[in-house]
């Protein structure tokens, strides 16, 4: 057996390997009642829920709601809904309202999530850590009461955003004399610390909850405190996974008046705060734009300024005041918008006045995002239900089976072409097709078990399009096979040669296919994506299916008697070939003639049109150079005499003579 025939029979196994494994996988899920073997269908073929969302300010409120709030409120539905794994869902906004669409039938708990609304508060941090979860809350990873300078060190080493003056955001404003404390001292430090007895660092949950057995009292313990980091509080901490997506958007805001933990969706930490000291009712507004230095020159980086109403104004100057003397992480504030922490600045002095900035070495829309979220979640807005009900599918069953026969009658069309094309050479063409077919249902209803992934049938046009792309791979294989056999090679060999070259143009033509279905899926919205999606995917398994089955076959098939010898229905008969015209590049015309006599007649002939037909015009002048130097050796008597002498014989005999 040779190492061709033994690579093409490993291919087909791990072809058939995959197969088995996606139909297994299938089939588990069928078993236990997780899926079907039928994908999940998304709102245009399935019908949904609709639920229409209207915006409503509270009693005695002047701002009024932008475009931009509401773009901001369907981004925020838009990430509750992804983290709740519902797929081609679609938000779009309808006037003042905000209409989401939702597929299948799904539970209270999404529909109550869409509805819920987004809400802004104002936290003191008290500890931040690593995002994954923890086993055992053994070790309480709270400062020491009487932390030195080295403790205070120690702990401004966990990661965070808004840390160092330079790189970090801090909350800059005027203070009182006009000044900014850029980093707390060690006798500060110290004071601050022994100011308020704290649990050691080396204190367990059980001792921390002794020493408060009481629990803090809100309005009276230091928001601050260690106090507020209660065996609940410590308990949600050690179990809160900030790797999960679905911890991102839409939590509970928890009690106002109670310790809270949250994840940080600018660094990904996992944040323990204390009290709501401030709520989005005490932001008046927030703006972005350039930074500039006390000298008022620009800085290159954007900011981000607050302005809080005379009320919020004095709640942030007694914040800022208390905080701004404690240590890392302690002097961070945190802001929690839809139970997620978009930003934790760290405060250097006391801010009064109602007005600050956020620096931090922001984007021009870095700057945008955050403002944009902290003026949404200082609106006092509401979102009421105005209507949830159940819809029909906007295109149904009857335009699927539209699709379908539309891309029935495309595969029919491309089995025509290639019988009438390639004979019996369309057997493997209709295996790739059904094979390609069969991988991509079972990668599709997979992936709707797996990611709740639903078809549209902007997805179904996706797939109808990937006939054609699958189609063009096989039609440029074989004819590269057929230009190799043109050439007077033996089918094993011209399989093999024509692999090299076909190879090449294959996986181009097909990276150029998943370069752009990615970036239409990256670009788009709505069921534009379905179609990116159902495009990517295809050529992706178009190229698994050449490598793993149509090469392999191609290599097999041409150690057979049929293929092999060229039988004259086997598509690959080296005469049928050969009376074919094929254009071989720079105006040549190759008109099948085998190599030698073309050879023999382009070196005896001079003026003869068959001579030169198919040959270009530098081909054609070399023959003519070369029919000119045999002109004067004929002139002269080289030809062959029939007795086998020649003329310069016969001249140099006389001359002897004489």
């Amino acid at each position: 057996m040779s190492k061709a025939t033994k690579g093409a029979r490993k291919a087909l196994i791990w072809l058939g390997a995959i197969l088995a494994l996606i139909y297994a996988g299938l089939a588990v899920g069928v078993a236990t009642g997780a899926t079907s073997w039928t994908p999940g269908l998304a709102l245009d073929l399935a019908g949904g829920r609709q639920i229409i969302l209207s915006p409503v300010l509270e009693d005695g409120a002047t701002q009024e709601i932008e475009q931009s709030d509401l773009d901001q409120a369907v981004e925020i539905i838009r990430r509750r809904v992804d983290a709740s794994g519902v797929a081609e869902a679609e938000i779009t906004t309808q006037g003042n309202n905000i209409v989401v669409s939702l597929p299948g039938n799904p539970d209270q708990d999404t529909v109550d999530l869409v509805a819920q609304s987004a809400q802004l508060q104002f936290r003191p941090v008290l500890m931040t850590g690593d995002p994954s979860p923890t086993t055992s809350t053994s070790a309480s990873p709270e400062p020491s009461a009487s932390a030195s300078a080295d403790a205070t060190a120690s702990t401004s080493a966990t990661p965070e955003p808004e840390v160092s003056a330079s790189e970090m955001a801090n909350v800059v404003g005027e203070t009182d004399d006009a000044t900014v404390t850029p980093e707390v001292t060690s006798a500060e430090t110290d004071a601050t610390a022994s100011a308020t007895p704290e649990p050691s660092a080396s204190a367990s949950p059980s001792a921390t909850a002794d020493a408060t057995t009481d629990g803090p009292v809100f309005g009276t313990t230091d928001p601050s405190s260690f106090e507020w980091l209660t065996e609940d509080v410590q308990a949600d901490y050690a179990a809160l996974d900030c790797t999960d997506i679905e911890n991102y958007s839409g939590r509970s805001m928890g009690d106002p008046e109670a310790g809270y933990v949250a994840c940080g969706s600018a660094d990904f930490l996992k944040y323990a705060m204390g009290p709501v000291e401030l709520s989005g009712d005490d932001l008046e507004t927030a703006t972005s734009g350039p930074e500039y230095t006390s000298a008022g020159n620009l800085t290159g980086a954007y900011e981000v300024r607050l302005t809080f109403n005379d009320e919020g104004a004095s709640k942030f100057d007694e914040v800022t005041q208390r905080i701004s003397e404690l240590e890392s992480p302690r002097n961070q504030f945190a802001m929690v918008l839809d139970g997620t922490v978009i930003s934790a600045p760290s405060v250097s002095a006391r801010i009064s006045g109602g007005e600050a900035s956020i620096t931090g070495n922001f984007t021009q829309e870095q700057a945008e995002s955050l403002a944009n979220q902290l003026k949404f979640g200082a609106l006092p807005m509401s979102l009421e239900v105005q209507s949830n009900q159940q819809m029909s599918a906007t295109l149904g069953a009857e335009q699927l089976e539209k699709g379908l026969i539309a891309g029935a009658i495309g595969l029919l069309l491309v089995v025509i072409y290639s019988v009438f094309q390639y004979r019996a050479l369309a057997l493997v063409t209709m295996g790739s097709l059904v094979l390609a077919g069969v991988t991509t249902y079972g990668m599709i209803t997979l992936l709707s078990w797996g990611l709740d992934y639903r078809l549209s049938l902007a997805g179904v046009a996706g797939l109808i399009v990937s006939i054609g792309i699958t189609a063009d791979s096989f039609i440029v294989y074989f004819e590269r096979i057929r230009d190799e056999l043109r050439e007077g090679r033996s089918l094993p060999s011209a399989v093999d040669h024509a692999w090299k070259r076909a190879r090449r143009t294959i996986l181009a033509s097909d990276a150029i296919s998943l370069l752009a279905a990615i970036t239409l899926y990256m670009l788009a919205v709505g069921g534009v994506r379905g179609f990116a999606f159902t495009l990517g995917l295809t050529t992706v398994i178009d190229v698994l299916i050449v490598m793993l089955f149509t090469h392999p076959v191609m290599v097999l098939i041409a150690k057979t008697k049929f293929w092999g010898e060229g039988h004259a229905w086997s598509g690959l008969d080296p005469r049928q070939l050969g009376r074919e015209r094929m254009y071989k590049g720079r105006g040549r015309v190759h008109s099948g003639a085998s190599a030698a006599p073309k050879a023999a007649t382009k070196a005896s002939a001079e003026s003869d049109d068959d001579a030169t037909e198919g040959l270009t015009l530098a081909e054609r002048k070399a023959a003519q150079r070369k029919a000119a130097l045999a002109t004067p050796a004929v002139e002269a008597g080289e030809a062959t005499e029939p007795d086998g002498g020649t003329d310069a014989d016969d001249h140099d005999t006389k001359k002897s003579e004489g």
